[in-house]
């Protein structure tokens, strides 16, 4: 299981071939070796295949041209990520130094000596105290110790039609029919009654696009936000998670039919395709909504934070931290590397290349807000982001909730029957 799906899937030749293969040049150099009477070394960056990879590439080019150190980003597709990762990991494999892997394998990576404890190093190679509270916890550490740097900061926001939000015939009729304005939701109340109001299927138009898929973990990003706004949480199936999962899956209902199989890729789509008038996505997907080759409403898309609930905003983090691997062969090389990434400077070049960035000094200004039109609402998202069980069982607690919420989703269970179970599930795994 990993963090994510993969838009489109190509063939990938397996990872210990692939990076090896990455790490050579002609047989004169080697991932974290020495390139032979030069003594110039490589490093080699292990990472899903996306955009963001493509472009920490682009971003390496500069290390490259200050240090003379030539630096790789081998990517895999999401499908095989973590399985290729923990096939290296099984054999102590050295062909790369670094891993951007997801937030919720640093148990595993931290208890079975996969990483490289950065906990001392950091304190005088980054620096700390610029870097947000949250992203630090979430990306790095793992019990009181750091084992990644922040690398791709993440979460969950919305898209909206401004066309659609905006129009004066629109508003009158919503105004009419509920008695307020027409206006981008600050509650999961309003959320519920403008994806009703928009939900027009006669004219192939939803009210939203929404995460409940079965894959990966798409069902279980998509409801933990509103599980806790409702105030309950997986270990409780009390009466605030079952209305929370009653209302969650009570919103299928304004979205495009086969919405029970719906992630990034899909929510994505439809809302390229003009079906829905909002969409929930990661912001790390959200360049797809920005270029109009891509998105014929881009000129007249906006963007907000996930709404509240009862209890309070909750968000579900995403995002990857860049870890030194425990058998690269150049860990202080690696090092030098995370250090560098981390630097203000290099931040903003980051950003400029479309990156999310955890520096607190960097997202803070105008150059990141103005970078993308949806940078703002990530900004103003990161102060609720909170994450799934990072813990080194974290594969059998989400293949417990994923199953369990999507027989909720296509009622072959009750709300109150597929809680039951993910509870009694996941207190099975942990007392383990």
């Amino acid at each position: 299981m990993n963090r994510r799906n993969m838009l489109s899937y190509v063939v990938a030749i397996p990872v210990a071939a692939s990076l090896l293969l990455a790490g050579c040049n002609n047989g004169a150099k080697t991932a974290g070796g020495d390139a032979g009477a030069g003594g110039s070394t490589k490093l080699v960056i292990a990472w899903a295949k996306w955009e963001p990879a493509d472009n920490l590439q682009k971003l390496a080019a500069d290390y490259t041209k200050e240090t003379g150190t030539e630096v790789e980003v081998q990517q895999i597709p999401w499908s095989d990520f973590e399985t290729k990762i923990n096939s290296a990991w099984s054999g102590q494999d050295s062909s790369f130094d670094m891993v951007v892997g997801d937030s919720q394998w640093l148990g595993k990576g931290a208890t079975n000596g996969h990483y490289v404890d950065l906990t001392e190093w950091s304190k005088t190679e980054i620096p700390v105290a610029d870097i947000e509270p949250a992203a630090l916890k979430n990306y790095g550490e793992y019990d009181g110790k750091l084992y990644a740097v922040p690398c791709m900061a993440d979460g969950i926001g919305f898209s909206y039609r401004k066309d659609l939000f905006e129009d004066a015939a629109e508003k009158a009729a919503f105004k009419a029919k509920y008695g307020k304005e027409l206006a981008v939701p600050e509650t999961w109340e309003d959320f519920q009654k403008i994806a009703e109001f928009f939900t027009r299927p006669d004219k192939n138009l939803f009210g939203t696009a929404l995460f409940y898929s079965k894959e990966v973990d798409g069902a279980t990003m998509g409801f933990d936000q509103i599980l806790w706004s409702f105030g309950g949480n997986l270990s409780d199936n009390g009466p605030d998670a079952v209305k929370a999962l009653d209302f969650w899956i009570g919103l299928k209902k304004f979205c495009p039919p086969g919405a029970e199989t719906f992630y990034f890729s899909e929510s994505l789509t439809a809302f390229q395709e003009g079906k829905v008038a909002t969409a929930m996505n990661w912001f790390a997907f959200m360049p797809g909504l920005v270029k109009p080759e891509q998105n014929k409403f881009a000129d007249k898309t906006g963007y907000f934070v996930v709404p509240k609930g009862p209890a309070g905003r909750f968000i579900s983090l995403g995002g990857q931290g860049l870890s030194v691997s425990a058998y690269s062969k150049n860990q202080d090389g690696a090092k030098k590397f995370a250090a560098w990434f981390s630097k203000e400077d290099t931040q903003k070049k980051w950003v400029a290349l479309g990156g999310l960035t955890a520096n607190k000094k960097v997202s803070a200004t105008d150059e990141f807000k103005k970078a993308n039109p949806y940078n703002e609402t990530f900004s103003a998202s990161v102060q609720y982001l909170k994450d799934f069980y990072n813990t080194p069982d974290y594969t059998e607690l989400l293949k417990t909730s994923q199953d369990e919420l999507s027989a909720a989703i296509t009622g072959t269970k009750t709300s109150k029957a597929a809680l039951d179970a993910i509870a009694a599930g996941h207190a099975k795994v942990i007392k383990k």
